[in-house]
């Protein structure tokens, strides 16, 4: 195996409680702690075992987004990563849209893997990776507990509905990271020192000359009801009454 590409998102970090401004017209970031996208920081960390098991050549991340994501970026040249590629754009792209960019490095790079994210957890669309196996015209395996290579074929094992799943699949191959895969390692300070020496393109997005999809436009955002309160019951039939008196059955 040569290259892997993982792709991060930068987001608010999820220990962070999201606020919606108050006029409605989207989600308050001033002051928030914004981090890598938990589940990218899983296919990271994947795709650096692959490297050091498997021996592959190169592990290298890509964001597409505003300046901003080199923080991400340089945070998993930290954890491992051999070189970053910024896809410069000042608004957020729909899903679509950002298979098209990842497709368009693929091409450029020659890459043998994509390890992405099973979903962002910004917008919970996990749609990327399914629409970028479909342009690339190469196999796909979502949800990903476990990935065993054998030569060209990675065996894995998904995440799904009625429990586990494995299937095997002909390289190269996109592939989404769901929880249980892995724990990802902790970034030294070290690291983090010598991640500012390693490189880190910057490409405006016009420069990729690729089209856009239908642009998914979020008119208003609004916080959820706040939980009511849970009620207790003595038995069953406290139970049953309970679920009637809200109409539920």
């Amino acid at each position: 195996m040569d290259k892997i590409l993982v792709g991060l998102k930068r987001v608010v970090d999820y220990n962070v409680r999201v606020r919606v401004r108050h006029d409605g017209s989207g989600v308050d970031t001033d002051g928030v702690k914004m981090s890598i996208n938990p589940f990218d920081e899983i296919a990271l960390e994947e795709a650096l075992r692959i490297k050091e098991s498997v021996n592959a050549t190169e592990v290298i991340v890509i964001s597409v987004g505003s300046s901003a994501a080199q923080q991400q970026l340089r945070t998993g040249l930290a954890m491992g990563a051999d070189r970053a590629i910024l896809v410069e754009v000042d608004e957020e792209l729909d899903p679509l849209s950002c298979a098209r960019v990842f497709k368009a490095i693929i091409d450029r790079e020659k890459v043998d893997l994509v390890l992405l994210g099973k979903q962002a957890i910004d917008n919970d669309n996990s749609q990327t990776g399914q629409m970028l196996a479909a342009i690339w015209d190469r196999p796909q395996a979502t949800f990903a507990s476990e990935i065993v290579f054998d030569g060209d074929k990675a065996r894995v094992t998904r995440e799904v509905d009625i429990g586990l799943e494995t299937i095997e699949i002909d390289l190269p191959a996109v592939i989404t990271a769901d929880l249980r895969l892995n724990e990802p390692r902790y970034v030294k300070l070290p690291d983090i020192m010598k991640a500012k020496k390693k490189t880190l393109e910057e490409i405006p997005l016009a420069d990729l000359g690729i089209e856009l999809g239908p642009a998914i436009k979020a008119t208003a955002f609004e916080a959820p009801a706040e939980r009511q309160r849970g009620i207790m019951v003595d038995d069953v039939a406290g139970l049953i009454a309970a679920l009637k008196d809200k109409g539920l059955l």
